[in-house]
Order: structure tokens, then sequence, then C-alpha cells
């Protein structure tokens, strides 16, 4: 489909200047397409010595993301903020950005009995290009747009747009249509002066310099992106009141290991033996948070239950003495 092009206007309304966005000629201009001149007998090499570098370069991705801290910090907190009062927070990426947005937002329904939609990812090839290479649909931008279309993304949705090189067609032209529909919109690259940084409220730029292998962005770019993505998942999920200190309190138990988990959360935070905590558990459906506080506060499910809806969901807060 035909669509008309992304709007570039920084948040403060002005536009950048036409030098400022990678064309297509400044393509093999880009951080992201660098060759780094220390690696040209890398054919030559090891697999010892290959191993040893691979993993010095790993340890500067660490150090590139803390120096963005700052930033990742506030847009978290935006974010947290929007999904406290019902926004969601979605993921849009091409190959492997598209890839690690799709386990970040899978993983949030076991871990935290996030509900559906809460958190997600927008691929581009959908989810077929997960299991199977779809590059050309990183060019798709009227894909993009339709995506953030067909989701109804709103002014309390969080939009990351993530692209190592800024500039990916299918995640600009969706972030453009997130930013015009008044969500909350990131950028998250690897190379200064970004295209997905003119339409973001908070732009993420990782300086991780040339990949190993040159222009293989799923190694240090990927790295930066997946501990982001971590980030943003968890602390939004921490700040929701997910957690009780570091537990897992609204882990979803479905397999042995997660019941048993929930077991152990339970007779840790309840303080009480392992037969109080599954007996517990099981007028719940083994949902930690109702069984702690029956335990603790001495009440039915039921008291429990409205002791967690008036504290928000916080454990900690439905905990506190009173009625």
């Amino acid at each position: 489909m035909a669509v008309d092009s992304p709007d570039l206007r920084r948040v403060d309304g002005t536009v950048p200047d036409a030098s400022q966005l990678a064309s297509d000629d400044e393509l093999s201009g880009l951080v992201t397409e660098a060759a780094d001149p220390r690696l040209a007998e890398l054919d030559t090499m090891t697999v010892a010595q290959l191993a040893e570098i691979m993993n010095d370069a790993d340890q500067s991705v660490p150090l590139a993301v803390r120096a963005c801290l700052p930033t990742i910090g506030l847009a978290i907190e935006a974010t947290a903020e929007r999904m406290k009062r019902g926004g969601r927070l979605v993921y849009v990426g091409a190959g492997t950005p598209g890839r690690l947005a799709m386990v970040d937002a899978s993983e949030c329904p076991p871990t935290f009995s996030a509900p559906p939609g809460q958190v997600t990812a927008l691929m581009a090839g959908g989810f077929e290009a997960f299991r199977r290479a779809a590059e050309g649909a990183e060019d798709d931008s009227g894909a993009g747009v339709e995506g953030i279309t067909q989701l109804g993304i709103g002014p309390l949705d969080t939009v990351v747009g993530i692209a190592s090189s800024g500039r990916t067609p299918f995640v600009v032209a969706a972030l453009g249509e997130a930013r015009r529909r008044g969500a909350l919109t990131v950028g998250l690259s690897c190379v200064p002066g970004a295209t997905l940084s003119h339409l973001a409220d908070h732009a993420i730029e990782v300086a991780v310099g040339p990949e190993i292998i040159t222009g293989s962005t799923r190694l240090k770019a990927g790295t930066a992106q997946k501990l982001i993505l971590n980030m943003f998942s968890t602390i939004s999920m921490v700040r929701l009141g997910k957690t009780y200190g570091s537990l897992m309190v609204d882990v979803k138990a479905t397999n042995h290991k997660l019941r048993e988990r929930a077991i152990r959360i339970v007779s840790r935070v309840g303080g009480v033996d392992r037969e109080a905590a599954v007996a517990a558990l099981e007028k719940t459906s083994y949902r930690a948070k109702p069984a702690i506080v029956m335990l603790v506060r001495g009440v039915e499910l039921a008291q429990a239950e409205q002791r967690l809806a008036l504290a928000g969901g916080h454990l900690r807060l439905a905990l506190e003495p009173g009625p």
C-alpha cells in the first residue's frame, strides 16, 4: 500500500536537515556498516583467537549500554506510568531486532502473568519471518504503518522502534505513525543522529562500534538491544508490582518447575512450611500473591484479592496492616 512519508519533525516541532538523515548513498558510511581494520586477517585466525576476539568485543557492549542509562531510565519511567493506566509496551523491529523483540515480549506472560497484548512485538514479515528470514520485509514502510494501525495504537501506549542502523523503513514508518497517534515513542539504534531518533520522545543511541563480521548487527548491536529490552520489560513489570523484592510473585505456574518456584516463594514470604504453602496455593489456583496475603493477613481468598486490588496489585502494600 502507498503511504505518505513519515513525519520527521522532532519533538520540539523542528525538522532535521536532510544531511542529518542517513540516505541510501550514505548507507556505507554508517557505523553499523563499518569494517574494523584490526580484523583484516580474521579469516586466518585460529578458533581460540576468534573466540577471544569475540569475547573481548562483547565486553564492550555493557559499557556502551551504561553510557545510555540516563535516557533509558527516563524512557522506562514514562513507559511504566502509561502502563499503569492501561497502556501497552509495543516493540517494532525487522530481522534480528524483530526476533529479539518477539522473544522479550513472549516471556512476559509466563514470568509476570502479563495479560495478552500488554507487551507485544510487531515484526517485519510477521511471525513467519521469525522462523525464516524475510530480509525484504524491512523495506516495506506501508506494512509498518498498517501494523501500528491494526494494533490501534494510542496515547497511553509506548512504541519502541528498534533498528541497528536507525533507518529501517518498516521501523521508521511504524514509529512515525505511532507518534502521529500520540503514543510515547522510543528510538533504539546503534548509530549517532539516527533517523529513528528524530521521531522519538526518547532517543537511545548505543555506540557499540563496528562488528566482528562487518555489518552483522546480530552480534554486538543485537546484544545491546537484548540488554535494553530486558530492562524495558523487567523494570516496567517491577514498577507494576509484579515482584516482591526480587521474587517472581506473579509467576504463572504452568509446569512442574514453575509450581515448585511458586511453592518456594509462598513458603518464604508467607513464613510457612511447604505443606501450608501448597494448601494455600491450591485455594488460589497456584497464584502466589493471593496465597501469600491469605497466609500473612489471615484472610480468605476473596478478602486477599480485594486487598490486592486496592493495592493496585502490589503485594507489599497489600500485606500492610489495615482492613
